[in-house]
């Protein structure tokens, strides 16, 4: 490959991004008595209420690559903690919902609170045309992340468009 290519730059540096969250991620949840995958858990569920999603522990053992036994050990942690509540569905009591509660979000923003503060500040010296971009190739990104780590989504998805080569 050549590593002068802009879109293997680009590359290089959502890895390094990647590299510094992690190890952030893995700082808070030291922090805090928590396993790796109980902040991914967090984070999933967060999430899922931000987007009006029901979290079931079905929902996020699949959101995690869990089994039904992982999730509900996980959840479990995360309740005796007092991270994450269980609540009955009010349209199917038989139904299970996920909850976080406001004490784990407020730690979050304790920890994270700056970081989101200075991203978003990063954000205003981008025009409006410019982040709406930044945000389209931010979901492709993910959506190509998302393929990979689940294959059966690339049956689904739409191939993103091939960059159009100029005369060599």
């Amino acid at each position: 490959m050549d590593e002068e290519e802009p879109g293997l730059r680009v590359v290089h540096q959502l890895r390094a991004i990647t590299v510094e969250l992690d190890l952030l991620g893995a700082e808070f949840a030291q922090r805090n008595s928590l396993h790796p995958t109980d902040l991914r858990a967090l984070i999933c569920l967060l999430d899922a209420a931000r987007a009006h999603t029901l979290a079931t522990p079905g929902w996020l053992g699949r959101q995690l690559g869990l089994n039904s036994a992982g999730t509900t050990a996980l959840v479990d942690r995360l309740e005796r903690l007092g991270h994450v509540r269980r609540t009955r569905d009010s349209r199917d009591r038989r139904r299970v919902l996920l909850e976080v509660d406001e004490r784990a979000v407020t730690l979050g923003q304790s920890f994270f609170g700056p970081l989101i503060a200075e991203l978003l500040a990063a954000t205003l010296t981008f025009s409006d045309t410019e982040m709406a971009t930044i945000q389209r190739f931010l979901r492709n990104v993910h959506e190509v992340v998302a393929a990979q780590r689940d294959p059966s989504n690339l049956l689904t998805r739409n191939p993103l468009p091939q960059k159009k080569q100029g005369p060599q």
